[in-house]
């Protein structure tokens, strides 16, 4: 596919302190892109350069085709829905009302209200006044305008922030829903590893401002090494036994660490192991999980 959105080279500095360097983002069209990162990685730095609320220090950005500038940025705008940090309303109007508001901001017919209301699973709560809204009801009113005008690209910075489960589940099955059925491309920021993996098909991992991986969310799984773990009642004996046979052996903790084998072969390892006095107490496979490859490829501890 087409990508919707690329950067290159993309650079901002703030005085001598760069942001975000070198960035080469790259969306296809159809998918819900998750940008991933600890806090102050540069994803919401990158998102309103994306946006042209930020001017880059170097660097390019095309949306659509088309080159993202001051000349272009409103006839790109146009296709372009966004939820940069928390939405802002007037409480004493109704849901409804704040979006005839934003409608008219946006010059769209008042008509596509009640689609975007339907599509947010909000037209029974339209004329509600929204300082009386949960957080997920007034996060998902921030998406139904952002949804006004039908874009073709929703650009949305952390949507689950403070959200308790339920409207957590509710904003993520609403993202995955877009593309399939209204053909929207989604580019979604978090810092939690675990609301990216539920949604996304694509994913680009940002850490100090620099890219550390992009590719399907299946390619990240792909990093993760299966290895086997035995433990022994004589650890030192065993190491011994294995390398002997050839086998490629690490102690971590209490246990042997080898490679993944085929069933038969950990049989015959296993059969040798007690041929030779050795009693086996315990065998695991281990997976490195998605959350230590995150921690690799940011190295740092950060919430997942």
């Amino acid at each position: 596919m087409a990508d919707i959105i690329k950067t290159q080279g993309l650079c901002k500095h703030y005085g001598k302190t760069p942001g975000v360097s070198d960035l080469d983002l790259s969306v296809a069209e159809g998918a819900v892109y998750g940008f991933l990162g600890p806090n102050g990685a540069g994803k919401s730095t990158t998102l309103k350069m994306i946006l042209g609320l930020v001017k880059p220090t170097a660097g390019s950005i095309t949306v659509f085709g088309k080159t993202m500038n001051h000349r272009s940025r409103m006839s790109i705008l146009k296709d372009v829905g966004s939820l940069i940090e928390s939405p802002s309303y007037y409480g004493h109007l109704s849901g409804y009302e704040n979006l005839r508001i934003i409608a008219t901001l946006k010059g769209t017919p008042e008509k596509d209200i009640g689609r975007v209301l339907q599509i947010v699973r909000l037209e029974n709560q339209k004329n509600k006044k929204t300082n009386q809204y949960s957080l997920g009801m007034k996060q998902r009113l921030g998406l139904a305008c952002a949804l006004l005008g039908n874009p073709r690209l929703l650009i949305l910075d952390e949507p689950t922030n403070g959200l308790d489960p339920a409207g957590i589940q509710e904003i993520r099955e609403l993202i995955r829903s877009l593309p399939k059925e209204y053909g929207i491309t989604v580019l979604v920021s978090s810092h939690l590893l675990s609301e990216i993996e539920q949604m996304a098909t694509n994913l680009g991992i940002i850490s100090k401002g620099r890219l550390v991986f992009q590719s399907s969310l299946g390619a990240l799984h792909q990093k993760s090494s299966r290895s086997i773990a035995i433990r022994t009642l004589d650890n030192h004996r065993a190491a011994a036994v294995l390398r002997e046979q050839g086998v490629a052996v690490q102690s971590q903790q209490d246990y042997l660490l080898l490679p993944a084998f085929e069933d038969g072969e950990l049989s015959r390892l296993t059969l040798n192991l007690c041929e030779q006095k050795v009693g086996v107490v315990r065998i695991e496979q281990r997976e490195k999980s998605l959350e230590d490859i995150f921690l690799e490829l940011t190295g740092s501890a950060v919430s997942l």
